[in-house]
């Protein structure tokens, strides 16, 4: 952690034409501004603006030249963000509640993520046009041109800002830093309905290769890519969605601020990287920082600059993270830093507004509804998703051309812990249902889809999903079941056909979608109304845009399967379900279990709190074993 109170070795370093310069950067705040989680209605200590911005006031009071960013996605990603979209509304005069408050903050700059684009391209510009700093986007174009340079871009590409650099011996010195900004390309698949026909997107890297020179040749001592994109493969690859390595190599670049993956660099998730020094902060060379998510940690990049014949230059770099909240032996949590008041006092009457539209009740559950177990077996929580997407799909399909064709429905579990942590699950009690509670079961804003597949398909779409498995060897004890690279939100549970899951065969599917074994069956049994699947059965699948458009790379849904595009979110869906029913009773349906592997045990984490639910398992024997040192409690499964 970076020592906010004491003064920087750089700082006591610098003499005449050297200055220290502090880079704060957030990423990927979703939102997040009061240290608050709108999905279970409670504070927490883990998340928020407020905090990071106690953070950034204590690092300006302690250092003579300080700049703040931010790398993207800022304005999707909680219930304030929902209410603020779908009801509250933004314009010139009554800005979005996260751009109030960066404005209170004071930001320098920041780019677009991939999720600023879920409520559409218009809401995105009437957000942005509230910034009091400039939000860049040099990959977001209306209208390509031969090359980078004569593309029409929606925002600007890039900015140079002039600054005064006040060096060691208090002599002030004018500089200019050139921030240049960029979003994953596969925007225009994930928001395809929003943005398809309006925009289209660049490479980062061809992008960048041809702006930095021309902001070299405007003056730029200093060029910091905003870069909402991720850790990646090494070697650029046309397209690339997580593209920070050879964007770093890119000559001019000096400090890449990376976002999107929700990870902490420096840090040991990217040891072993060619061109990552993971323990430094730098990729090829060039420092950087990537700063987790929801404001849980603010990025740092310190950096003693040297006056030379040639301009300024960067002589020693230091990246670090601050984070507002540690955890605790006995795993609990506490803050580290306070809220700052006027940040608060920003957004206060959002936060109001939103604590009223998520509390409003559409109906009632009988059972509880919780995602502890849903990696392992069929859940009533993606029961009740699974059943309003069907029957909303049903009546829309009524008097098409598809009426006939039998209709499915894909859901996946989106908070079941992972590298968010033990607390990150879905725990509903029985009773009132309320929009919170609709906003935890379907964490994301996406938009009903429907897609036409063959039974080959529909099993490809399945062998995707039963990726999150590691390869377990029968008769084998205790191997840890879930491969930790693989996210909850790609494992598609479909309901309306039978299977097993036979997690001692190799995946067909690489945890990023790549095919590896095209041979690799681990979908047993699929059947549908009792009898098998063949490869040339069609069905209708009842899921989201993110995934239909070709989100996660699954077969059967590729963006030219779509033969419905429903004017509905998922969560309306859920909800008009609810309220129609009255009140709920979801219990899973066991359509799908892990093949049984007899004499085999394995591992499997999640919530403490699961304990409770121990007895809705009926599928195998299952044991608690205890809390791990990570805060999650450990299971053992026995087939």
């Amino acid at each position: 952690m970076v020592s906010l109170h004491a003064q920087h070795p750089f700082s006591s370093k610098a003499g005449a034409g050297q200055a220290h310069l502090r880079l704060m950067a957030t990423t990927d705040l979703h939102t997040h501004v009061y240290p608050y989680d709108y999905f279970a209605d409670k504070p927490a200590d883990t998340v928020g603006l407020a905090r990071l911005a106690t953070h950034i006031a204590s690092i300006r009071a302690g250092a003579v030249n300080t700049m703040l960013v931010d790398d993207g996605d800022f304005l999707q990603g909680n219930p304030m963000g929902d209410y603020v979209a779908f009801e509250r509304g933004v314009d010139k005069d009554n800005p979005h509640p996260i751009i109030r408050a960066m404005n209170q903050i004071g930001f320098d700059a920041s780019t677009l993520g991939n999720h600023e684009f879920n409520y559409g391209l218009d809401f995105v510009l009437r957000s942005v046009a509230g910034a009091a700093f400039p939000i860049l986007s040099a990959n977001l174009v209306r209208t390509l041109g031969d090359t980078p340079l004569q593309d029409e871009t929606v925002l600007p590409p890039y900015v140079i800002l002039d600054r005064e650099l006040i060096d060691g011996d208090g002599k002030g010195h004018p500089f200019r830093v050139g921030l240049i900004g960029f979003l994953p390309p596969q925007v225009m698949t994930w928001d395809r309905k929003n943005l398809e026909g309006r925009v289209c997107t660049r490479d980062i890297v061809e992008a960048a290769a041809a702006y930095v020179p021309r902001m070299r040749a405007e003056g730029a001592d200093l060029v910091i890519a905003l870069n909402h994109s991720g850790i990646g493969e090494t070697d650029h690859v046309d397209g690339q969605e997580n593209a920070s390595l050879p964007l770093a190599a890119i000559e001019g670049v000096d400090i890449v601020l990376a976002g999107h993956q929700h990870m902490l660099f420096p840090g040991p998730v990217f040891d072993g990287i060619p061109g990552v020094d993971s323990a430094r902060g730098t990729l090829n060379g060039k420092p950087a920082v990537m700063g987790g998510f929801w404001g849980s940690h603010l990025g740092v990049i310190d950096l003693l600059l040297e006056r030379t014949d040639q301009g300024w230059t960067i002589s020693d770099h230091e990246s670090s993270l601050c984070p507002i909240a540690r955890r605790n032996p006995d795993h609990t949590v506490t803050a580290v830093v306070k809220s700052d008041q006027r940040v608060l006092d920003a957004v206060a009457e959002d936060h109001a507004g939103t604590l009223s539209y998520i509390r409003r009740a559409v109906g009632r559950t009988k059972g509880p509804l919780h995602s502890y177990f849903a990696l392992v077996a069929d859940n009533p929580a993606l029961q009740l998703v699974a059943n309003a997407q069907l029957w909303y799909m049903r009546d829309m399909l009524k008097g098409s051309a598809y009426e006939t064709l039998p209709v499915l429905s894909a859901a996946a579990p989106f908070k079941a812990g992972g590298l968010p942590g033990p607390d990150y699950f879905t725990d509903i009690p029985p009773g009132d249902l309320a929009i919170k509670h609709v906003a935890d079961l379907y964490l994301y804003p996406n938009t009903i889809r429907a897609v036409r597949v063959t039974g080959a398909e529909l099993k490809g779409w399945l062998e995707r999903a039963a990726g999150i498995f590691n390869r377990i060897e029968p008769g084998a004890k205790d191997q840890p079941l879930i491969d930790l690279a693989f996210p909850s939100y790609n494992f598609d549970v479909i309901d309306g056909v039978d299977y097993q899951i036979d997690a001692s065969q190799p995946s067909r599917f690489c945890p990023k979608g790549r095919l590896v074994n095209p041979g690799a069956s681990r979908i047993r049994n699929l059947c549908y109304m009792g009898e098998p699947v063949h490869d040339e059965m069609e069905f209708i699948v009842a899921t989201n845009n993110f995934r239909a458009g070709g989100g996660g790379g699954f077969p059967g849904a590729s963006g030219n399967t779509i033969v419905f595009e429903g004017p509905d979110t998922n969560r309306d869906v859920i909800v008009r379900y609810i309220a129609e029913q009255g009140t709920v009773d979801p219990a899973a349906d066991y359509n799908w279990r892990l093949a049984p592997l007899p004499g085999t045990s394995v591992l499997f984490e999640t919530a403490p709190r699961a304990s409770a639910f121990l007895g809705d398992l009926v599928q195998f024997d299952i044991r608690t074993l205890g809390q791990a040192a990570n805060g999650f409690a450990q299971f053992r499964i026995s087939f």
